[in-house]
């Protein structure tokens, strides 16, 4: 059952050997990520699930390693051959980096998830990890609209500030059954790069029957992408 849950983004730029004299320009992001991390690891679950996108849907082990090579250093999160695609390589590195005790995390489990996953699909895979343990954490690593400004890496879409605002805020309030209708089409448009993660947070939420109880710890957008973080945990709504 899913006890609690969190959002964090994945921009390489996040590991400041990448963003070099510009690490500082994170450092709220990298904090409030820090934040998430802590509380998801002080919760004591008996597991806890990466979720990110990437560009095929695979399982990976909870010792699987990725590495920042592509995006200009070899950083390495986890131990042995990098396997993991970005957005997990980015969740091993903030556990790595911001748990309380790196040595003694829970049980960890990664799941890329394909950007053209359905939303169906995204459901099966969230409802699959909340029964995966009895107590489980999910950290979803997910961006928003990459078209926010003239400056984004997609340019400027005129519908991408209202729909970026609509995640942050869905993401902010909890609100799963907006994050479960998000549009494929309509993502992929306007460069939403964690859709099939939030809609997998989204189906993990809704089968832990409970209420859950959201704070947004950032959502801004430096470099014309939307970035969000949020923590999610579970009050019993329903005797046992």
């Amino acid at each position: 059952m899913l006890v609690a849950a969190g959002v964090c983004p994945h921009p390489p730029l996040i590991v400041p050997e990448l963003a070099g004299a510009a690490a500082p320009e994170l450092d709220d992001l990298r904090a409030a990520c820090a934040e998430v991390i802590r509380s998801l690891v002080e919760g004591d679950p008996d597991l806890l699930v990466v979720v990110g996108p990437a560009e095929r849907s695979a399982g990976y082990p909870g010792d699987a390693a990725g590495t920042m090579e592509p995006w200009g250093r070899d950083v390495r999160a986890g131990r042995g051959e990098p396997v993991l695609p970005l957005s997990l390589t980015i969740g091993r590195w903030l556990l790595e980096r911001y748990a309380p005790d790196p040595d003694d995390l829970p049980a960890l489990r990664f799941e890329a998830v394909s950007a053209d996953a359905s939303p169906d699909d995204c459901a099966a895979l969230g409802r699959d990890i909340a029964r995966s343990a009895d107590r489980v954490a999910l950290l979803a690593m997910g961006d928003g609209s990459a078209r926010l400004t003239e400056k984004s890496p997609g340019y400027l879409h005129p519908d991408a500030v209202p729909y970026n605002d609509m995640i942050g805020e869905a993401i902010a309030a909890g609100e799963t059954g907006l994050l479960a209708d998000m549009d494929p089409a309509m993502a992929e448009e306007l460069w939403v790069g964690g859709r099939t993660a939030f809609q997998v947070l989204a189906a993990a939420a809704v089968e832990a029957a409970e209420k859950c109880v959201s704070g947004a710890l950032y959502d801004d957008a430096p470099y014309g992408v939307g970035y969000f973080v949020a923590r999610w945990s579970f009050e019993r709504t329903r005797p046992l």
